[in-house]
């Protein structure tokens, strides 16, 4: 592709600059990071998400330069990411230590631990709140005091009547599942990952790279190939089996010393959801050989964490009710036998649609069937990310005048134009 100079345009392109840093500091309020990280908790999120690197300060502050454009935002971080050192790699976090905030299954009512419903939309009507307009330092330190009562005398309650509170750890869904033979059974796979962010992306991809480039994928894009894939457009219409909310732990090996966890350096926590779908596809049941067996998945963070998925056999009586007639279905179908698959979500922060997307994705990856788009990983992975998608259109805004030309003849010759005309548009 050819470009040309244009003559002025190093002056040109700096007056943009300072007129749109006028635009900046002429039309926005002088908000600190602080405040925008606390106002905009989820946008944050998602900039961390797809920027891999988790540095909420920083997102806050990329989203302040951006003027709130999520798509600039992702590109200032990651460009600020490029520029980083990698002393260390993480321990393999174990998700199944979530210290859980919001945990729900699609799948059983009754399921270990019980279902915790969390701080979530998902119950609300969708109105304008228009109180909130006129909202001050006043009224939200008065609603602030307010529900904070609220909730301590809930828990003075729920403990002068005796009840257990919710156990911060708790058990996957899904176990029971696996412990029945009823999830089709899958190798372990030890390999170390490989980091998507440090080679190029090649076909046919691990499941790690896969993993990473659907989590630091755009968000829109990610929900948008998960919902093509249910409408029909990939054989994959999940049910949420688990979908947890909360904060992991991330710790590091003394860099001259091999130890286990237990001498580890715990450097912190990070917010995350994890979400495993569940589908039902044609296959050998594993009713024998895949009692008790789990499964794993792992996805590296953007930072370098690993992230592992460890089962751990959990019981409830719901979930065994419900996983017997499961059972009796199977068996008595007698025909092709069917089994259980999991698909996976991991993504910083509170991104539940997005990881319940991605589990979508992960699912139809693993089939790789031609026939459906969305198990086309070319098609999905090289069009999930948002940088490199928002970068290629918005370089069509740039000069093309050469390649332009080009076309134009083309067009002129096969119109047989006068050639008064063709020297008149050529001066132009």
């Amino acid at each position: 592709m050819g470009y040309v100079a244009v003559r002025g345009g190093g002056k040109a392109i700096e007056e943009s600059l300072k007129l749109l840093e006028c635009e900046r500091v002429s039309t926005s309020a002088p908000w600190s990071t602080d405040e925008i990280e606390g106002t905009f908790p989820e946008l944050v999120d998602q900039v961390m998400g797809e920027a891999s690197l988790y540095a909420p300060r920083l997102a806050a502050l990329a989203l302040k330069q951006a003027q709130g454009s999520p798509d600039e935002a992702v590109f200032l971080l990651r460009a600020f990411r490029s520029t980083l050192e990698r002393p260390y790699v993480s321990r393999p976090v174990d998700t199944a230590q979530m210290r859980v905030a919001r945990r729900v299954s699609a799948a059983f009512k009754d399921v270990p631990g019980g279902q915790v419903l969390g701080a979530t939309r998902d119950y609300s009507h969708r109105l304008l709140a228009f109180d909130l307009e006129t909202e001050g330092a006043e009224e939200l330190a008065e609603k602030r005091a307010e529900l904070t009562a609220h909730f301590d005398e809930a828990a003075r309650a729920s403990e002068a009547a005796g009840r257990e509170g919710v156990s911060a750890v708790m058990p996957r869904v899904l176990d029971y599942l696996r412990a029945q033979g009823l999830i089709a059974p899958v190798a372990a796979d030890d390999a170390e990952p490989v980091d998507a962010t440090m080679v190029p992306l090649s076909f046919p991809a691990p499941r790690s790279v896969r993993l990473q480039t659907l989590a630091r994928g755009m968000t829109q894009a990610v929900e948008a190939l998960g919902y093509a894939a249910i409408r029909g457009f990939g054989p994959a219409h999940p049910t949420v089996g688990e979908l947890r909310q909360g904060r992991v732990a991330v710790a590091v090996d003394h860099p001259l010393e091999a130890g286990g966890p237990e001498d580890a350096y715990y450097l912190g926590s990070i917010p995350v959801t994890e979400v495993e779908s569940v589908f039902e596809d044609e296959g050998a049941s594993g009713a024998s050989e895949g009692a008790g067996a789990g499964t794993s998945a792992s996805a590296e963070s953007g930072g370098g964490s690993t992230v592992g998925v460890q089962a751990e056999v959990g019981s409830a009586d719901g979930v065994a009710a419900a996983a017997a007639g499961s059972a009796v279905g199977c068996s008595a179908s007698g025909g092709a036998s069917l089994a259980l698959t999991v698909g996976y979500g991991l993504v910083f922060g509170r991104a539940e649609t997005k990881a319940i997307a991605m589990s979508v994705l992960d699912h139809c990856l693993e089939h790789g069937d031609a026939r459906y788009p969305t198990e086309d990983e070319e098609f999905v992975l090289y069009h999930v990310d948002g940088v490199e998608a928002t970068g290629f259109i918005s370089h069509l805004k740039l000069p093309h005048y050469v390649t332009f030309q080009s076309k134009l003849s083309s067009v002129r010759e096969t119109r047989g134009a006068e050639p008064e005309e063709a020297s008149h548009a050529a001066a132009l």
